[in-house]
């Protein structure tokens, strides 16, 4: 039996996976079966399923053009070994075409599709000879459903839509929280090249070498972590000092993997921190990362749309679960699984987080709510409605909290910046994919007032 790549075999068995359904192309490649591969492969793998997966509107739209019937319904195995092919083809030019083209087919043939060899050989080889495709700016929006595109030009303009487009092309800066100079000298020692942050001070962004591989990695005192995600975390934690009382319990009500509890439990050593997560997958894989923290934050499986305590906490965190619109560099597959009439379902779903939350903060609390959509059914939207529904909660202006965390070095001067600049008339914050190295995100802060 001819041989098979261990790269294009795991990417096939993690791209058939994402397609149905069966998880989330991120936490496959993170998986063990990939940390198994030697870091060639692993590589290889990587960009074999992300890159599919940004570019599998065009990816198809190429194969349908060489197929005997362009309108046939293929068998997914046989789509994603077409795929794969065509995407090795058109966009990594240091792949031998026959070598792109014997193992799409030989994947065929190896998962019980071998009537579709042929057509699979024969639709490759045309491609091949074809003249370059276009995988340009113009092609990256067209890799984007429609209607996702329509929307943010709608809301934002056709310039930020494009660079939304061009960011979910392109793999993400791989952002670290660095706990402390002596971490960051065991990088830099370790052969990491780190370049700054741009927003926040305890950030940085590796630009060569294996961070998984050192040994502050392994304990924690260096984590993998989006910029955007540690700013969400940062604010929250500063957000009750603006007036200045003594924070002693926290809520992290969606916390999971746990990064942002991290965060708050650093700010914040003398507070209790409760972390709820609904998943019990999802809160195992929490507790055993924060194992280290037992004596101070509590794992809990909840559902904080359903909770029960009242006027406990000083602060909660409520990150959301969200569409994911502004993680599309990072998360591919949500552009081929998302619909329009899902905002509305996720938005239900967030003003009841948000109003667990709410109820779960004494009066005189704050909540941060945020998500990394760029939908505003899941933003303003979610803010306004519970805003509406009681007079005894307020939005309050970020603009506050950015000045603190300028004034305590955790933001950069540039970073105040160029978030003021991103504060919307209700004074929330919006980051939008291609403006800033970071992922989409919303964040707003809402008070429940002292009675």
């Amino acid at each position: 039996m001819p041989e098979i790549s261990p790269a294009r075999r795991a990417a096939f068995r993690i791209l058939l996976a994402v397609d149905r359904n069966q998880s989330h192309a991120d936490d496959l490649l993170r998986g063990e079966a990939i940390s198994a591969l030697l870091p060639a492969d692993r590589n290889l793998t990587t960009a074999l399923v992300l890159g599919v997966l940004r570019w599998q509107l065009r990816l198809d739209e190429l194969i349908k053009a060489f197929l005997n019937k362009p309108g046939a319904k293929l068998d997914p195995e046989v789509l994603i070994a077409l795929r794969l092919g065509a995407f090795q083809l058109f966009c990594l030019n240091r792949i031998p075409a026959h070598a792109a083209i014997g193992e799409s087919v030989e994947l065929v043939k190896q998962t019980g599709h071998r009537f579709a060899s042929g057509m699979v050989n024969a639709v490759l080889r045309k491609l091949a000879g074809a003249p370059c495709a276009e995988f340009s700016e113009q092609s990256s929006a067209q890799s984007h459903p429609a209607w996702m595109v329509e929307r943010w030009i709608a809301h934002y303009g056709e310039d930020a839509a494009r660079a939304v487009c061009r960011h979910g092309q392109s793999q993400p800066a791989l952002s670290l929280r660095v706990e402390g100079p002596d971490a960051e000298a065991e990088l830099i020692h370790a052969g990491i090249e780190l370049a700054s942050g741009e927003l926040l001070m305890a950030a940085r962004t590796v630009l060569s070498g294996d961070v998984t591989a050192t040994a502050a990695f392994r304990e924690e005192r260096v984590r993998i972590q989006d910029e955007g995600s540690q700013l969400i975390a940062e604010i929250a934690a500063c957000s009750i000092e603006n007036l200045n009382q003594k924070v002693k319990g926290i809520l992290d009500a969606c916390a999971a993997p746990g990064g942002k509890t991290l965060v708050l439990a650093g700010r914040h050593p003398q507070a209790r921190i409760v972390a709820c997560e609904a998943s019990p997958q999802r809160l195992a894989r929490m507790r055993d990362r924060l194992a280290g923290y037992a004596g101070q934050i509590e794992c809990r499986l909840a559902d904080v749309s359903a909770f029960d305590a009242e006027d406990v906490f000083d602060l909660a965190l409520a990150d959301v679960p969200c569409s994911g619109t502004g993680t599309l560099g990072r998360n591919p597959e949500i552009r081929h699984r998302l619909r329009p009439e899902d905002l509305a379902l996720h938005a239900e779903r967030q003003k009841a987080i948000l109003h667990g939350a709410l109820r779960a903060v004494r009066p005189g609390g704050r909540v941060i709510y945020s998500t990394c959509s760029l939908e505003p059914e899941e933003n303003e939207h979610v803010v306004a409605e519970v805003l509406s529904r009681s007079s005894r909660i307020r939005g309050i202006s970020l603009e506050h909290a950015i000045e603190l965390l300028r004034k305590k070095g955790f933001l950069t001067q540039n970073g105040a910046q160029q978030l003021r600049a991103r504060l919307t008339p209700e004074g929330f914050l919006r980051l939008l994919p291609g403006s800033l190295h970071t992922d989409g995100f919303f964040i707003a802060l809402i008070e429940k007032p002292a009675q």
